[in-house]
């Protein structure tokens, strides 16, 4: 039977584990809040862009500014999906739920599709499934910055205007709450235009 010297210093233990574990669940909590107010913040923005592009790109263009590679439509032989993963785990079923999705997506396509993997848990599953992994990058951070995503961006436009992929798809997970996020499959290239009614039709300068 332990001592009284023995049950004292287990209750010791206890007591300074709990102290530790509520002290990380106090800072998981704090970096929580700021993820939200940057997603939540941020979203807007990023849903104008993607309005001001597909407006721009529905507009009349004159003399070459409709030559662009990135607009244009081809017969599709070969896919692209760029997927965006965690780096690390303990973040529940977030990377599973995103992997399901992406296998079921390749899956489902009729042509050869390569991956582009950012993130190590991302990575991991194209190795683990034998995808076609064209790059991989990893340990971007918690706020990457633009030099920091310039080669993936680099990366993507060169593949899709030299037609070695003639569409390319963004994997993510999209936040809905703190309970729910949800995977994400949407096309980046070719740039879809807006339908626009006439009224809304106007001529644009494009410079270089």
């Amino acid at each position: 039977m332990p001592s009284v010297r023995d049950i004292r210093r287990r209750i010791r233990s206890v007591d300074n584990t709990a102290k530790v574990t509520n002290a990380m669940s106090l800072i998981a909590a704090s970096k929580m809040r700021r993820a939200q107010t940057a997603v939540l913040e941020g979203r807007p923005y990023s849903v104008k862009i993607q309005e001001v592009i597909s407006h721009l790109v529905a507009q009349p263009v004159e003399d070459d500014a409709g030559d662009q590679p990135l607009l244009a439509v081809r017969p599709v032989e070969k896919a692209t999906v760029l997927m965006i993963s965690p780096d690390r785990g303990l973040c529940g079923g977030l990377h599973a739920n995103l992997n399901r999705r992406v296998g079921q997506f390749i899956l489902e396509q009729q042509v050869p599709v390569q991956a582009i993997a950012v993130g190590r848990k991302g990575r991991d599953f194209m190795t683990r499934t034998n995808q076609d992994l064209k790059a991989t990058f990893t340990d971007l951070g918690e706020t990457p910055h633009l030099i920091d995503t310039q080669a993936i961006s680099h990366i993507i436009i060169d593949s899709y205007s030299a037609g070695e992929a003639d569409e390319v798809y963004l994997a993510y997970t999209r936040y809905v709450s703190t309970m729910s996020q949800e995977p994400v499959i949407e096309k980046l290239l070719p740039i879809a235009p807006a339908e626009l009614t006439s009224a809304e039709r106007a001529g644009y300068i494009y410079e270089p």
